[in-house]
């Protein structure tokens, strides 16, 4: 990690990076590994029960421990905890590839601009192959902002930044590998859905017997034939039908909550 006083470049427009974490301790050197060209790197744990703030502090990092919130609330309290305006958000389980790296770097070097923000396309990988079809490419992501112009929004488990002022798209990848097993997606599926039916009751939502029954299919289409999921082959297809099975599951939950 560089030192904020490096000489030619002590002028420069300085970035935090912030990562929320959780028994993150193998995935975690990875991520940090590829934020070297930032001037800070803060991790947000929650009482991990592995060696994640070891690991973290062993790289440089700047750790806080912190009770969960939400995914919206902690990744908020990240980036106003960070010591810099510029703030670059990842996730442990991403990595910033070299060319998106410096895209970065060139944009620092122009000041960044009149932008408020850029946004990154990700690149997931599953079951040992890339995905670049279907709705998780290029699932765009905006992780690079001016904080006095941003925060995070949106429902959990789906957060979202947002922004006032413009925001450039930027080519390089941000590399994600977000399971570390199938039988981790689907626990994931499960518990990600329990989340986002609870939000949906919280607001008044209610399901319908056509969410149920149309809803599922129509995500598939989406996934698989629209945006070409089949392109990936088996790979595409079995994304496809566990799209639907999240959509399906979070609302034969909401509809239970309703009846309850």
């Amino acid at each position: 990690m560089r030192s904020a006083a490096d000489g030619p470049t002590a002028d420069r427009t300085r970035i935090s990076a912030c990562i929320v974490t959780r028994d993150e301790e193998d995935r975690l050197p990875d991520c940090l590994a590829s934020l070297d060209w930032c001037d800070e790197m803060l991790v947000v744990d929650s009482h991990s029960n592995d060696r994640t703030r070891e690991v973290a502090a062993a790289a440089g990092a700047r750790v806080i421990e912190r009770d969960w919130p939400g995914h919206v609330a902690q990744k908020e309290f990240a980036i106003r905890a960070a010591e810099h305006d510029w703030v670059f958000c990842i996730d442990a389980d991403e990595r910033v590839s070299p060319e998106l790296a410096e895209q970065i770097a060139a944009a620092r070097d122009r000041h960044f601009e009149d932008a408020a923000g850029f946004s990154v396309p990700r690149v997931s990988s599953y079951l040992g192959r890339w995905i670049r079809h279907g709705t998780w490419y290029p699932d765009r992501k905006l992780r690079l902002f001016d904080r006095r112009r941003g925060r995070w929004g949106g429902r959990d488990p789906h957060d979202r930044v947002e922004l006032s002022g413009d925001v450039c798209d930027l080519t390089g990848e941000l590399r994600h590998d977000p399971y570390r097993t199938f039988e981790d997606h689907l626990a994931t599926i499960d518990r990600y859905s329990s989340i986002m039916a609870g939000e949906l009751h919280a607001d008044g939502r209610r399901a319908r017997l056509l969410d149920l029954v149309l809803r599922p299919p129509l995500r598939f289409f989406d996934f698989y034939v629209w945006r070409r999921g089949f392109l990936d082959g088996w790979r595409g297809l079995l994304l496809a039908y566990l799209a639907a099975h999240y959509v399906r599951l979070r609302y034969a939950k909401l509809w239970l909550m309703d009846r309850q």
